[in-house]
């Protein structure tokens, strides 16, 4: 397995970070922290014209997974705006294998250059993770499907061109089995999002789709294949690794304690204590970062993962909350202060990383999917 990057790796990574920082303006870091919306068509853009955002769809060349992984580090450690962009390339690798050539030449170009955007519509409001049990449902009506139900966290979903929607398709069979995926239009008339703030600040969207006509043409797979589809995209999304986002902790907690001072004027980095906080997050980085770069090194070689993406997964994000939590306790009361208050300490990052950690373990599956999927998977328990 490869540790560190080479040469022509660190390169490429300096080379994204510099234009990540060019394009992480002061006003568009103040526009996404006003609105709660992390996505601008313009960021997206940019990566586009670099070749770094679903190149690969248009006959481009395909970034490589270690390239992929250091890509996606980046964005993660500028907080950039970039969650609506991950699901849009998600769902358009799921199109791409089983779409249909109606969907794929409307859609697939358009994600190439960074213009098209498709949110996801799984979770609902009475299922939480357990998606299979959707009850939105999709009627067939001569060559069009009828659609009436709810998503929930359909985050982005009010300003996406696209939701990829679960619908069941056949109450009469298991879950699993009754499922159909569309790609739905959110133009389409019936279709509406209407805001839901989280704890982080970010919006997310309740959607509704009343008696949203569909054609059969945005079908993605097979009636009653709809789980099978999902599957698809579930195994990027579960091949995640949060490790950037402790190391962006990690930076601004060094940058307190070299900049802030006790009673005594010492730095508050001299105290053990801080430096022994600092340290556990910092080991906390470097168990993340292997994890996710086992999953890169696997793909790379050709190998399939089975359980290494929700070990990826799963480590990091809870060791995100605990790392969030421990620097909280360093810096004191000070550390709730937040990103709209002058004197908070690292303009509020402390805070707001704090808040946002608190739903990763629930993001792309809760910790206790990734234990099952360990479980059963990784270790050949039973069910």
């Amino acid at each position: 397995m490869r540790l560190r990057p080479d040469l022509q790796l660190e390169r490429f990574q300096a080379e994204v970070r510099d234009h990540v920082t060019a394009a992480m303006t002061p006003e568009l870091e103040q526009t996404i922290y006003t609105t709660g919306v992390f996505h601008d068509a313009g960021f997206t853009r940019g990566l586009a014209e670099k070749g770094w955002y679903a190149s690969d769809l248009s006959g481009g060349e395909r970034l490589g997974p270690l390239q992929t992984q250091i890509l996606i580090a980046e964005l993660h450690r500028a907080d950039a705006p970039m969650y609506l962009g991950e699901t849009t390339r998600m769902v358009a690798s799921v199109i791409r294998q089983v779409g249909t050539p109606f969907v794929r030449e409307r859609v697939l170009d358009g994600v190439a250059r960074g213009e098209v955007t498709i949110a996801l519509g799984f979770s609902e409001p009475e299922c939480g993770s357990d998606v299979a049990a959707a009850s939105t449902r999709a009627v067939p009506d001569g060559d069009d499907w009828l659609i009436n139900g709810s998503k929930m966290f359909t985050t982005n979903g009010h300003i996406a061109d696209y939701v990829f929607l679960l619908a069941r398709t056949d109450p009469s069979v298991p879950k699993h089995k009754g499922l159909t995926m569309f790609l739905v239009p959110t133009n389409t008339d019936g279709f509406d999002a209407q805001a839901v703030w989280t704890l982080s600040g970010e919006r997310t969207n309740i959607t509704f789709y009343s008696d949203l006509r569909l054609s059969d043409r945005w079908r993605i797979g097979d009636v009653n294949a709809g789980w099978q589809v999902l599957l698809l995209a579930l195994e990027d999304e579960h091949a995640s690794g949060w490790g950037p986002h402790i190391a962006r902790l990690l930076h601004h907690a060094e940058s307190w304690a070299l900049n802030t001072t006790d009673a005594s004027g010492n730095t508050r980095l001299s105290d053990p204590d801080v430096r022994r906080r600092l340290a556990r997050v910092a080991t906390e980085v470097e168990v993340s970062t292997l994890l996710l770069s086992r999953c890169a090194w696997m793909d790379e070689t050709g190998q399939t993962a089975t359980a290494e993406g929700s070990m990826s997964k799963l480590f990091s994000t809870e060791a995100l909350e605990r790392a969030s939590q421990d620097i909280n306790e360093m810096v004191g009361p000070d550390a709730l202060r937040n990103h709209f208050e002058p004197t908070a300490p690292e303009n509020g990052r402390i805070q707001q990383i704090m808040r946002f950690s608190l739903g990763t373990t629930i993001y792309a599956g809760t910790s206790e999917v990734q234990r099952t999927i360990i479980a059963q998977r990784g270790l050949g328990l039973p069910r």
